[in-house]
């Protein structure tokens, strides 16, 4: 296995990088939280007193960054008095960004990079941190034949799915369309699975009728929800766990931007979009986005409560 520096060690980075450790290769790794990095040292990585440091003399670096100015940032030295990373890292180095950012800075930093005979692919993921922890995350490239080649045998180790989405930025466009899509499947099911319940439908038989009938999805097959109606899901722990409604709030911004690119029609991602963030203003931002279901169960409750006032 070749050295690998991995920048960036939140909930998803650090599982990710957890898996590459535990592949044999040697993890050089670094986080502007030096606590985080302890976890990864326990199982046999190197720590790294700067982002510069952790990537001089590795074959590849990967990075897991909040948003599209740090990634910037941090390969080009946009911002700072610091070197980017592509005027530190070795000749070949292969450079694989795995946030979920706008497509624009993606393909900035790939046009960066190849001017210096560098490598760099948009590798942004799906599969929250439950598919980080396992290993079985899907990574969603943009990038050459070549960049896509050479980072498949390493993302091959933190996932099940590596697949090709085209150029540089085709990575962050497809994923931005997927969670998209997700955020509306997930209210769409959430309001359903309420209405029934409000008519007297037990919510675990709904759903095995949803599963097998046209309205199935994933939600329904992989992330129920509505509280205790599937084991080891989020909405059966508190909405603990999983993919955050900020995370989501954050998608959303970029797909409604990547549509105003394109002056692409997306009135259900908007609506989706507005749903999400009035959710995470409620106090709900580090819960996990399927506690949009509450949204739908409370504006019952609301209306219960209504009646039975205006009958007094």
């Amino acid at each position: 296995m070749t050295t690998i520096a991995f920048i960036g060690l939140g909930h998803m980075g650090a599982p990710m990088a957890a898996n590459l450790v535990k592949s044999g290769a040697t993890v050089k790794v670094f986080d502007l939280v030096p606590e985080t990095m302890k976890s990864l040292t326990d199982l046999g990585a190197l720590s790294a007193p700067t982002a510069c440091g952790a990537a001089a003399g590795a074959d590849v670096v990967i990075t897991m960054l909040p948003a599209g100015k740090h990634v910037r940032s941090l390969y080009l030295g946009e911002g700072g008095t610091n070197k980017g990373l592509v005027e530190v890292v070795a000749d070949g180095t292969l450079l694989i960004d795995c946030s979920t950012i706008d497509a624009q800075s993606a393909k900035q930093v790939a046009q960066v990079a190849k001017a210096k005979g560098l490598e760099f692919i948009d590798a942004p993921v799906s599969g929250g941190t439950a598919g980080a922890a396992a290993g079985t995350l899907t990574f969603i490239c943009g990038g050459s034949d070549t960049a896509f080649e050479q980072a498949s045998k390493v993302l091959t180790h933190m996932g099940a799915n590596i697949l090709h989405a085209g150029g540089p930025g085709a990575g962050q466009v497809a994923k931005i369309c997927n969670n998209m899509l997700l955020s509306v499947l997930m209210i769409g099911t959430s309001e359903s699975l309420q209405m029934g319940i409000d008519h007297g439908l037990d919510p675990k038989v709904l759903s095995e009728i949803m599963k097998v009938s046209s309205g199935g999805n994933w939600t329904l097959d992989k992330y129920n929800p509505c509280p205790e109606v599937m084991e080891s899901v989020p909405s059966s722990n508190g909405y603990q766990g999983g993919f955050m409604v900020d995370l989501m709030v954050k998608d959303l911004g970029l797909s409604q931007e990547a549509a105003l690119l394109t002056n692409s029609s997306t009135p259900m991602g908007a609506l989706a979009r507005s749903l999400y963030v009035n959710h995470a203003r409620q106090g709900n931002g580090e819960r996990d986005f399927s506690s949009i279901f509450e949204q739908f169960a409370n504006a019952q409750q609301i209306s219960n409560t209504q009646q039975i006032k205006s009958k007094g």
